[in-house]
């Protein structure tokens, strides 16, 4: 029996789930990198950025290849990069959105309404 679509969808996201996957895939997607020009843009260890390029590998999203003792790594698809920027927009509009309540809610309050007012009684005010 085939695996769902939806299930299919499930794993690639969690395959793109740790901050690491995400910068690689980010710098692979302005070009292609060799391990030691990602190491100090990724800010990890060398076998953790080995480990993380092997789970992007084993998920067909990087290819590798050996040139001397570098190897370098590149997207599959173009369309990785093109994922990555729709989720920069989704997310730039989703705080956009965010930062905006955040200003009406530390905006100064004005006086208060009339209604208000004259619904309190002496004590309350």
């Amino acid at each position: 029996m085939a695996t769902p679509l939806y299930q299919l969808k499930a794993e690639f996201f969690k395959t793109l789930g740790h901050p690491v996957r995400i910068r690689v895939l980010e710098l692979l997607g302005q070009r292609e990198h060799a391990v030691s020009e990602m190491l100090p843009e990724v800010g990890v260890e060398a076998a953790n950025l080995s480990q993380q390029l092997a789970v992007l590998r084993r998920a067909g999203l990087v290819a590798n290849r050996k040139e001397g003792s570098a190897v370098y790594y590149s997207l599959t698809t173009p369309q990785l990069a093109d994922l990555l920027a729709v989720a920069r927009a989704i997310l730039t509009e989703v705080l956009t959105e965010q930062v905006g309540l955040i200003q009406d809610l530390q905006a100064p309050m004005g006086p208060p309404a009339a209604t208000e007012t004259a619904n309190q009684t002496p004590a309350s005010r």
